[in-house]
């Protein structure tokens, strides 16, 4: 080989071996980097939106029979690909696909002119919304030679309500970010989110080749199981909302809770909040406050509605005593002198709405009597001390603490404690503080403690969890499930509860308090309240939070059902009295939702010569506790003639 050629041989090895050199720096010392652009080029990933957990909500009725109070509809994202659409194409297709999606022609043309492999241009489109574009779509692609994704749809899920208002405090909703705006949606959001996977599409910039494959398959959230029914639900809300409207209240609630086993079978507040149109509410601040549940956020001095708690105590305080060999506190048919309410050692006086000079424990619960819960905390703090009495307030009956309660912003309460002081350095425990706790006032107890309360007497004695779940699926998968046994912890003996129950029953009798809450048919047990805001520092005597708290029937009870209504209006009717006391605006809404409830719970009448008088199955001889209210009246008109 002659030295011309050699050296051409040398310069074409040379030159094969620096494109070898470069094939295997772009190939394999910068691989990745350049697989990268190249994906850029021709892949893009998108979303695939995993379906979000539902709720669900058990018939009473029948315990495995379950109806959605949410369901997640179908809808779709629609998507362009800009970069893949050619300059003298996009204002015809822009004009095109908004002339089915109506929108803002700026803004389509904004997203048309971005630099971008991706770009949404309408959110929650409708299925036949999308048929529409997809089949103009098609047409017009192959017309323009595009490729068939250049335009393509994401399917995601709509929460949707098919009971409209219902429950919708405790459910809340989604924002379009996926974001809870509170409630259940916001305290289970880690289950019910699910997992979002992954769809790759390809194409080739020449041609209209396109690879659609899922790359991660989306995992869906898990489903929650309620204890509420919704036929008590929407009884519950009928019925506040027409008590509140009628005496121009500034709004109620209502808690119906299984004493047995904690299950919440309705949690109903009135205004409403519509999930729907959650943006409505949080844009306006006036609004904003009906969006939270104030039965168990809101906290109020339970006022008259705290008298058979006080009584339980004594009660139990005659208990503790006999376990010491010491004569007892009181006993229920006592007479006690109360004509005289001053606390001892103090300035203060308490005093009953109607003057008394005599009453037994029967006669201080019918007349709703401050003065005799006065006497009886002086002897339970006289024998066993302070200390005595407060524990049983927390450790018995819960004040003081949260329920746990499966909602977020539970409120506490307040609960007096010795040695503390208030912000403006005034001491929370002082003199006259057992006495004021006796009727309810100088402290704070949520909606939700009170109902847990009153469920300990109603069953018996034993503790109770309240609670809105059931149970917690991920497709056939039981993640949670609610301990259907009650608990066998003891609070109270059931003797204590017995005697209590038939002290309760006569608060709803002629003559009670609470007659208002007397249901036809039935025997029921509860307490009316009354208690007045504090306004700028000090109590107002035109601004009251009213109450009822019972249960029925009275004796094993299907549920104890509190409703709370919040500021009635101050108005004397002739005939009827102050509209703002709780016998009188909410003893009525007990009534109609337990009437109701019993019937549509299929539970057989246990008092059928409980009627109003006229009605042809009424008879005073036969119906349940007339005869011991003729008896007590008869005592009390014989030690309180003057």
């Amino acid at each position: 080989m002659n030295l011309r050629g050699a050296g051409l041989a040398t310069f074409i090895f040379a030159l094969f071996s620096l494109l070898i050199l470069q094939f295997y720096k772009i190939q394999v010392i910068e691989g990745d980097k350049w697989e990268k652009k190249a994906f850029a080029q021709h892949r893009v990933v998108v979303s695939m939106p995993a379906r979000r957990g539902l709720f669900f909500g058990t018939s009473a009725q029948r315990p495995d029979s379950f109806k959605p109070l949410v369901v997640d509809v179908p809808k779709y994202h629609v998507y362009i690909d800009p970069d893949n659409i050619p300059v003298d194409v996009k204002s015809l297709m822009a004009s095109g696909v908004n002339a089915f999606l109506e929108k803002d022609t700026q803004f389509i043309a904004e997203q048309f002119a971005k630099k971008s492999r991706s770009r949404r241009i309408a959110s929650w489109v409708s299925r036949d919304q999308m048929v529409e574009i997809e089949g103009w779509w098609k047409g017009f692609a192959k017309q323009n030679k595009l490729a068939s994704n250049a335009l393509f749809f994401i399917q995601d899920w709509q929460r949707s309500y098919p009971y409209g208002s219902l429950l919708g405090q405790v459910l809340h909703t989604v924002r379009e970010s996926k974001e809870p705006t509170g409630g259940l949606e916001l305290m289970y959001n880690r289950i019910l989110e699910g997992r979002d996977g992954k769809r790759i599409l390809m194409r080739s910039p020449r041609h209209s080749l396109e690879i659609d494959q899922v790359a991660k398959e989306p995992r869906d959230g898990a489903d929650v199981y309620l204890t509420i029914d919704p036929t008590c639900q929407a009884i519950c809300e009928q019925e506040i909302a027409k008590a509140a409207q009628k005496v121009n209240a500034k709004g109620g609630w209502a808690i119906m809770l299984d004493p047995k086993s904690g299950e919440i079978l309705a949690l109903a507040q009135y205004p409403f909040f519509e999930p729907k149109h959650f943006s409505r509410y949080y844009n306006d601040s006036k609004l904003t406050e009906h969006t939270k549940v104030k039965a168990i956020a809101d906290c109020f001095e339970p006022g008259s509605t705290m008298k058979p708690i006080t009584i339980a105590i004594a009660l139990l305080a005659n208990e503790e005593l006999a376990k010491r060999g010491e004569k007892p506190l009181f006993d229920p048919e006592e007479k006690i002198r109360c004509d005289n309410g001053r606390v001892p050692g103090t300035i203060h006086t308490i005093r009953d709405v109607s003057s008394h000079k005599f009453l037994n424990m029967k006669l201080a619960l019918l007349k709703s009597s401050n003065v005799y819960m006065g006497k009886l905390t002086e002897r339970i703090v006289n024998r066993l001390g302070e200390d005595w009495y407060r524990d049983q307030l927390i450790h018995v009956f819960g004040f003081g603490s949260k329920t746990n309660v499966e909602l977020p912003s539970e409120g506490i309460g307040m609960l007096p404690k010795p040695g503390k002081t208030y912000a403006g350095g005034q001491l929370q425990w002082s003199k006259p503080t057992p006495y004021t706790l006796a009727i309810g006032y100088n402290m704070l107890a949520t909606s939700m403690q009170m109902a847990r309360a009153y469920a300990i007497i109603a069953n018996g004695g034993h503790d109770v969890h309240p609670t809105l779940i059931k149970r917690i699926c991920h497709k056939d998968k039981e993640l949670y499930q609610i301990d259907d046994r009650p608990t066998t912890k003891r609070k109270l003996p059931l003797a204590l509860t017995s005697q209590l129950i038939d002290a309760m029953k006569l608060v709803t009798k002629p003559g009670g308090s609470g007659a208002r809450a007397d249901v036809a048919g039935y025997t029921e047990a509860g307490k009316s309240g009354t208690s007045e805001k504090i306004v700028d520092g000090g109590y107002s005597k035109k601004i009251h939070f009213a109450s009822f708290l019972g249960f029925a029937p009275a004796k094993d009870a299907r549920f104890v059902l509190f409703i709370g209504i919040d500021e009635p209006e101050y108005k004397f009717i002739p005939g009827y009295g102050k509209t703002h006391y709780g016998g009188k605006c909410a003893a009525p809404v007990f009534r109609e939702i337990a009437r109701r409830t019993l019937n549509y719970l299929g539970v057989p009448s246990d008092d059928p010569h409980g009627y109003p008088v006229g009605d042809p199955r009424y008879n005073p001889e036969k119906a349940d506790s007339i005869a011991e209210v003729r008896e007590l009246k008869s005592l009390y008109e014989s030690w309180n003639q003057s």
